[in-house]
């Protein structure tokens, strides 16, 4: 249950629209839930503000779906990344409110109270090659209460075009930079604005990129103080960062 679901519910009791009684009927079920194939933590969302999130990869479609159900039941929202074709039609199927991103391979249905505003996050890509780590992270900031912009195809190769959206970059609470190849892009947005940066290498380029470990390594060297960076092709991950940052700050 997500925080904002409990307070909801406590100022209801408190203000006598809810009896006692029927919150504890609420809040009385069962941190986790066991699955044949899974044990579901059910109050993750309490403890840190944003539910389980299914990883589809490495799990049949029928897994990621009896998963998927059992955990939007609980109205907390639900997010799948990773989701191949098949997961996310049969997803569609049963969760017709949900929304997929073939680009991003995430499907995402909103919680029935929404997450609180976070703040601004700005996902920006070196290239049109990136977009589909972009996304990821994207939908992901967006599932976690962030607003969302994007910034598309602003490489060092043409800096220029960064330059000219430096109000965009400056209207951002937290900026995610998703870069391959050399991944420089991170250190010229770091070196730029005084926000927080996330910087996502990515799988893209040619044999020397060693499927992003060039971008990783020259990242993790970023002459940009204090950027920080999460794994290859981890979109994810560098929202849930980004959303860790805004909570902590609110």
């Amino acid at each position: 249950m997500r925080r904002e679901r409990v307070a909801s519910l406590l100022t209801e009791v408190a203000s006598g629209a809810v009896s006692i009684e029927a919150a504890l009927d609420q809040l009385s079920s069962a941190p986790f839930e066991r699955l044949e194939f899974a044990t579901l933590d059910h109050h993750r969302a309490l403890r840190q503000g944003f539910p389980e999130v299914v990883l589809a990869e490495g799990k049949t479609a029928d897994q990621v779906v009896a998963i998927s159900m059992a955990l939007a039941a609980r109205g907390d929202g639900l997010l799948v990344t990773r989701a191949g074709p098949d997961v996310r039609s049969g997803l569609a199927a049963v969760l017709p409110g949900a929304e997929t991103s073939e680009l991003g391979r995430t499907v995402y249905l909103a919680a029935s109270t929404p997450p609180a505003a976070l703040g601004r996050v700005l996902v920006v890509t070196a290239g049109t090659s990136d977009l589909p780590v972009a996304e990821e992270a994207a939908v992901t900031a967006r599932a976690a209460g962030c607003e969302v912009d994007r910034l598309t195809d602003v490489g060092v190769a043409g800096i220029h075009r960064l330059l000219d959206q430096s109000a965009a970059l400056r209207d951002a609470d937290v900026i995610i930079v998703a870069a391959g190849m050399d991944g420089a892009l991170p250190s010229v947005v770091g070196g730029l604005v005084r926000q927080p940066v996330i910087a996502v290498p990515t799988s893209v380029g040619y044999g020397a990129s060693l499927g992003g470990v060039a971008a990783l390594l020259s990242m993790l060297n970023s002459c940009a103080s204090g950027v920080v960076v999460v794994n290859i092709d981890n979109g994810f991950g560098a929202a849930m960062a980004a959303a860790r940052i805004l909570r902590d700050r609110d």
